[in-house]
């Protein structure tokens, strides 16, 4: 029998404008439009931890977004939702660049 796997959505922004204003909008920005999605398990949204800066931190991006997700059904359903797509739609003028990594968890 299969085991369904849970989904960890993580998202690094670089911003074209990367002042703590703009970070925090974004930041902001995720709070509104990306929480309570029917099957999140943990939402989380914060600028990159500054004082690591060890040789394996990557430092090319200024806000992390790191949602877990019960299973893939429910990160699909996320990315169709009318909020997400309002969120990519108010917001996307303003990455440099957005790397997605996503992975399945769990036994």
């Amino acid at each position: 029998m299969a085991t369904v796997k849970m989904l960890m959505h993580n998202v690094f922004f670089t911003l074209k404008d990367n002042s703590a204003e703009a970070k925090q909008k974004l930041i902001s920005a995720c709070g509104k439009y990306l929480t309570g999605h029917p099957g999140t398990i943990l939402f989380a949204a914060g600028m990159r931890a500054e004082g690591l800066n060890r040789p394996v931190n990557d430092r090319e991006f200024d806000v992390a977004l790191h949602i877990f997700f019960a299973d893939q059904d429910a990160h699909d359903r996320y990315q169709e939702s009318p909020r997400h797509v309002q969120f990519v739609e108010e917001n996307k003028e303003s990455w440099k660049q957005a790397r997605v990594f996503d992975s399945l968890v769990g036994d």
